[in-house]
């Protein structure tokens, strides 16, 4: 089988639109493709092979998680990979595209299951807040920074996608914000300090819930910010303006409808709200709903990858709310996931002694270059949505004709 295996993996190599790969095992190296950019790949294991052929990105991420192989490049090793099955991927979104129509009777059930969405989400959110915490800069955003300057820090790029938000939905002094999904308080103390706003942010992580309150309570905003610990189906209220950052990839496919639905039901009939998403292409939305990959499987259990075309449709079906503003980000995402790494790989020996493990540490290494890749390809990018409710109406700006 391993013989087998490594056959197929050979005749796979050989046909690479682009890019090389030295394939280094017992001893001997076979080079396959001829282009930039070229990249070496050890194998210690031959037993890699299958687990690639049998499941997947899954395999490829166990299999290196396990040590069965290195690469000197994992980030370009992943770029090669995603131009080499981009035709195969096709194939598959167009079929699944055609199928879509008889999974439409079941796409719009709310399958409301808290407990199983608080377990999904506290397994990859409850971790370890030392560990993100060598991941991520100071403002602890963990989500597309936006760099204005290539030679600003991270903390600075992140600083400046938090007042992208709040000026996008020209957050004031007098706004109560709803945020939905606290992360580890970041905008949330941004929204308070530098826009003068009352915040209500919830989450339904543990580990995020107990980090956030301690921030609110030393940064002396326990009068303008409350942090609930409630899933955001179970708020009730009535807010000014609505932020949601890298949240919604939470929810699960089918509950894109709940998830605008219930924004809408929070915000005032005049409310506007800014929603930030890791995105995948329209075309292969319906394939990659129900995929299961190496990062649902062992990153996020529970995720998925919204499109532009879903929500906007979600929001549409479900709801008054109307996108008024998009911005793709995506360029900025791959330059964030290599800070990350960086900041990893510099803490490597600390991330060890967490007690999270080596194993832990090549997963993540891998899930980090895995993410890059796709973003440099434009395989996923990220984007800034503004919508609004019925009644808003664009301001009035100066100088215009009336």
């Amino acid at each position: 089988m391993r013989s087998v295996a490594r056959r197929v993996a050979h005749q796979l190599l050989s046909r690479l639109p682009s890019g090389t790969v030295l394939l280094a095992e017992d001893g001997h190296t076979r080079r396959f493709g001829l282009t930039q950019p070229v990249v070496r790949v050890e194998v210690h294991d031959p037993q890699c092979f299958a687990a690639v052929l049998r499941r997947g990105s899954v395999g490829l991420a166990e299999s290196y998680a396990d040590g069965w192989w290195d690469c000197d490049d994992l980030t370009a090793l992943i770029q090669i990979l995603v131009r080499a099955t981009a035709p195969w991927r096709q194939r598959l979104d167009r079929g699944a595209r055609t199928l879509a129509p008889v999974r439409a009777p079941w796409r719009h059930l709310d399958r409301r299951d808290l407990a199983r969405d608080r377990a999904n989400v506290r397994a990859h959110y409850d971790l370890s807040n030392e560990f993100f915490a060598l991941m991520l800069d100071e403002t602890m955003m963990y989500s597309c920074a936006v760099f204005e300057d290539p030679s600003q820090s991270l903390a600075a790029a992140s600083t400046a996608k938090m007042d992208r938000l709040c000026r996008k939905i020209e957050l004031g002094a007098d706004d109560h914000l709803l945020e939905i999904g606290t992360g580890w308080g970041g905008f949330a103390v941004h929204a308070a300090t530098r826009y003068g706003a009352r915040v209500t942010t919830t989450t339904i992580s543990d580990a995020q819930y107990e980090y956030a309150r301690r921030r609110v309570h030393d940064a002396g905003l326990e009068d303008r910010v409350r942090v609930l610990h409630h899933d955001y189906r179970e708020l009730e209220g009535v807010f000014d303006k609505l932020v949601s950052i890298e949240m919604i990839e939470a929810i699960g496919w089918r509950q894109q409808d709940t998830f605008f639905s219930t924004c809408a039901r929070l915000l005032r009939p005049d409310g506007v709200m800014a929603l930030q998403a890791i995105v995948i292409d329209d075309r292969s939305y319906e394939r990659a709903a129900t995929h299961q990959d190496f990062i649902k499987a062992l990153i996020f259990p529970g995720g998925f990858l919204p499109s532009i075309e879903s929500m906007i449709r979600s929001a549409t079906a479900s709801s008054d709310l109307r996108v008024v503003d998009l911005e793709d980000i995506g360029r900025h995402y791959a330059e964030t996931l290599a800070r990350w790494r960086a900041n990893l790989a510099a803490h490597a020996d600390a991330v060890i002694a967490l007690g999270l493990g080596e194993r832990f540490r090549r997963l993540w290494h891998l899930y980090l270059c895995y993410c890059e890749g796709a973003f440099l390809e434009r395989h996923v990018s990220d984007v800034q949505l503004v919508l609004t409710r019925g009644e808003w109406r664009a301001p009035l700006r100066a100088g215009a004709r009336t």
